[in-house]
């Protein structure tokens, strides 16, 4: 291969000296055809490869190292051949003598070449079409670290994100996702594009076809939204969403913020929302709040009610007052104890029905095989029960975090009544809760213990005084002597017997 300066000297003789291509031929020794393309092209010459270079020692297992990256496709990412480990099986199984360089070199260049891929620049028609993804990330709770599972949503035209925690990726959290983008956004995409999460699919069929979860069918019915899935392992296909997972983790979520609840971290995370409605990104015409100002008329309007997103289960009472769900039990009124109940369990609480009217709410909990106990629903029994008192589950776990007032009334209540009474009394003050909060009842006995009342009833009318609006005349402590109570002085069951004894005598 001639080299440039040469290809320049041809080019001159012929051009500018006028000499043939047989005399130059005699004065350089270059074949005529060589100068005939140097006389077509004045550029930096370029070595081409006809014919492959040969591989004597590496071509014979060139078609077993294609045949073990097919099939490795099909296996999870963790557990495919390394080059090195490719070099190993061929020395082993196969005598192979190359180096392992070679096989390096020979699988990073098919790699490279199944990587290659050549996408197509897409453009979105206002509030046609979002794109959801589920991520992960670390957070600290009320001084707990957790993971937070991030339901991420991305508008196709405006690249407006919404992203939110979640305690759980169950799917009555994907469907709060939903509901709460949609809020947020103030409509409906018409399409939403997913990857094959098990919330929404339940069986993969051929192409794009999907067996969809029913549940999922009610939810995309309620908000009469289309939804599109992806090629399996073609993540490629949201391509919106898939970056913003990341960059809700690196941005907003780096070092992991401590937040007091769940509604706290959401609250901040909702103002990085709005935030990204300040920045333009490349290519766009205008800031992604401009943007999304223009295409939320274009989204569907929202239903007068939102989507209840919750798991309904039927549930049966034990003997304890406690139904059972994902290995947690809660507490249940122990009036209802017997009836057939329904259980619907919220991301954030549990709701017991009887199918007329809900029982009993509590925090749903996500550890594992633990009671959630509303001491409420046990006062009835203990009132009957007295002598449960000290051991009760419920009362024993309230009495860690109930004002130091209630100890200190009912310590007053046992100086002046027998046990089992004051007990009795003290539970009637406590089901006060039913109707007041704890604060009131607080306010309440301080007023009680200064004024020497002890008694429920007493409670409960300075309570009402606390409540109700309007000024009232000064309490005057004598007016509640009256409601104190003192030892219970119980029949003489004797006298039953002495009138039996008459009655059989003919005595009158």
């Amino acid at each position: 291969m001639i080299t440039v300066d040469e290809k320049e000297q041809i080019r001159r003789a012929h051009y500018l000296e006028g000499k043939s291509i047989r005399q130059i031929q005699r004065e350089t020794g270059h074949h005529r055809e060589t100068i005939r393309k140097a006389l077509e092209d004045g550029e930096v010459p370029r070595y081409t490869r006809q014919e492959p270079r040969p591989c004597p020692v590496l071509d014979p297992v060139k078609p077993l190292i294609q045949q073990w990256l097919d099939e490795d496709e099909a296996r999870p990412p963790k557990q495919r051949h390394t080059a090195k480990r490719i070099h190993e099986r061929l020395t082993t199984e196969y005598h192979f003598t190359g180096a392992a360089s070679t096989v390096r070199r020979y699988v990073g260049q098919l790699r490279r070449q199944r990587r290659t891929q050549v996408f197509i620049p897409l453009d979105y028609p206002p509030g046609h079409i979002a794109q959801v993804d589920f991520g992960q990330a670390q957070v600290v709770i009320a001084g707990q670290r957790l993971t937070a599972y991030l339901f991420c949503l991305r508008l196709g035209y405006s690249r407006q994100p919404f992203v939110t925690a979640l305690p759980t990726q169950a799917q009555e959290a994907f469907f709060a996702g939903h509901v709460r983008a949609f809020d947020f956004l103030g409509g409906v995409p018409r399409v939403l594009v997913y990857d094959n999460l098990k919330a929404a699919v339940q069986r993969i069929l051929e192409g794009h076809d999907r067996e969809e979860q029913a549940t999922f069918v009610a939810f995309r019915s309620h908000y009469l939204f289309e939804s599109r899935f992806c090629t399996p392992h073609q993540a490629h296909e949201k391509g919106l969403v898939e970056g913003l997972v990341g960059y809700a983790r690196r941005n907003w979520l780096t070092p992991p913020p401590e937040c007091s609840s769940w509604e706290a971290l959401n609250d901040y995370l909702l103002e990085k929302c709005r935030a990204e409605g300040s920045r333009r990104l490349h290519g766009m015409a205008c800031t992604i709040g401009e943007a999304l100002a223009l295409e939320q008329p274009h989204l569907l309007p929202l239903p007068p009610r939102s989507y209840p997103c919750c798991v309904v289960q039927p549930v049966q009472a034990n003997g304890f007052g406690l139904v059972t769900f994902q290995t947690n039990r809660y507490s249940v009124p122990a009036d209802h104890v017997h009836e057939p109940l329904w259980l619907h369990a919220f991301v954030d609480r549990i709701e017991i029905s009887n199918g007329q009217q809900v029982l009993a709410v509590h925090p749903r909990c996500y550890g594992r095989e633990r009671d959630i106990l509303n001491p409420l629903h046990y006062l009835r029994l203990l009132e009957q029960r007295p002598g449960a008192w000290e051991q009760a589950k419920p009362i024993r776990e309230w009495q860690q975090r109930w004002p130091a007032v209630y100890d200190r009334y009912l310590a007053a209540l046992r100086e002046r009544l027998p046990m089992a009474q004051a007990t009795r009394e003290f539970v009637r003050i406590l089901r006060l809760h039913e109707d007041y909060a704890e604060g009131l009842i607080a306010q309440a006995l301080e007023q009680a213990l200064a004024a020497h009342c002890y008694s429920a009833d007493g409670v409960k009318q300075l309570l009402l005084r606390l409540v109700e609006p309007g000024p009232l005349p000064p309490l005057d402590p004598k007016t509640l002597a009256h409601l104190a109570i003192g030892p219970v002085i119980w029949p003489d069951v004797a006298q039953f017997d002495r009138l039996l004894s008459d009655l059989a005598g003919g005595g009158r």
